[in-house]
């Protein structure tokens, strides 16, 4: 593949951000996707971290170790190699509990776009979404691929506190949460999965690169599957 030309952005002088571009982009996180995987393929003496996000990746290095010119050389020379892997993503089935005490602001969500609460079911269940980043907290799933016809804006007003497994909305973003967190998005649903859960193998479920397919749940099945992920199970299901 032509080699990109990144944007190298100093974060202090123990960090540096390489962006690959301006917007919420499937190719361009799927770029930042397979840098990420190289550069710590490469095993660059100096490189302590990498941070991948929708455009960019965050590196944290020691310049001790390795400075800023040499450890951009190394960067581009992993660009003028990089090939994107061929396979397919994993993709997950996520079941969702949606509206009442679930997504209490499904309700709002369909008045601000005059439609129904089941059309917006309808329309946020029929997408297929990419896991772009795992972000602010462990286990947070940053969605591309949401249907813009039921976007907002973010609250105005963040709430301190929802719930573990939320499944909401913010602007052109959709995201399912793992922990319980403060959130200006919109929530419509939430799903029983754990993504995160430091005593289990796998920590972490659902990973960057993979993809999310939500599936609407009645909320008679809740205590069942609730019950199950707390044991660790995982309760998504895998295509095979």
């Amino acid at each position: 593949m032509a080699s990109p030309v990144p944007r190298f952005l100093p974060c202090g002088d123990t960090a540096v951000t390489i962006e690959f571009g301006t917007e919420i982009d499937n190719a361009v996180n799927a770029l930042c996707l397979a840098f990420d995987e190289a550069l710590k393929a490469a095993a660059i003496p100096g490189v302590i971290e990498t941070l991948p996000t929708y455009r960019s990746v965050l590196v944290q290095v020691d310049p001790l170790v390795i400075d800023m010119p040499a450890f951009e050389a190394r960067v581009h020379a992993i660009l003028d190699g990089l090939k994107q892997s061929g396979a397919p993503p994993r993709r997950w089935t996520i079941p969702v509990v949606y509206g009442g005490a679930f997504g209490i602001d499904l309700e709002d969500v369909a008045r601000a776009h005059g439609i129904t609460t089941e059309e917006v079911i309808r329309r946020h269940a029929s997408r297929t979404y990419r896991v772009a980043m795992l972000g602010f907290l462990p286990g947070f799933c940053y969605l591309s691929g949401a249907d813009p016809s039921i976007a907002l804006p973010r609250r105005t007003s963040p709430r301190l506190k929802t719930p573990a497994g939320t499944v909401s909305i913010g602007g052109v973003q959709a995201l399912f949460a793992s922990v319980e967190a403060p959130s200006g998005w919109h929530l419509l649903g939430r799903t029983p999965v754990r993504n995160f859960m430091p005593d289990r193998d796998p920590v972490f479920l659902v990973g960057a690169g993979d993809e999310v397919v939500f599936q609407p749940i009645a909320e008679s099945e809740w205590d069942a599957l609730d019950r199950a992920a707390a044991a660790g199970e995982q309760v998504a299901v895998l295509a095979s």
